[in-house]
């Protein structure tokens, strides 16, 4: 018997970016982590929207 998954439209995922100045990145949940994250860091990273279809 096949799988019942739901069957409806794919879910897209949204995830933070840090990107900091020396090329490092980290990923966050919400944009106030990757906020709170950069703020202790110093301030100096840029925080990105990515976005990519679950599943």
């Amino acid at each position: 018997m096949g799988c019942n998954c739901g069957g409806g439209a794919r879910r897209t995922v949204t995830v933070y970016q840090l990107t900091m100045p020396n090329g490092s990145a980290r990923q966050y949940h919400t944009r106030q982590e990757a906020d709170a994250a950069n703020a202790r860091a110093g301030g100096t990273g840029t925080v990105t929207v990515v976005t990519s279809p679950s599943g």
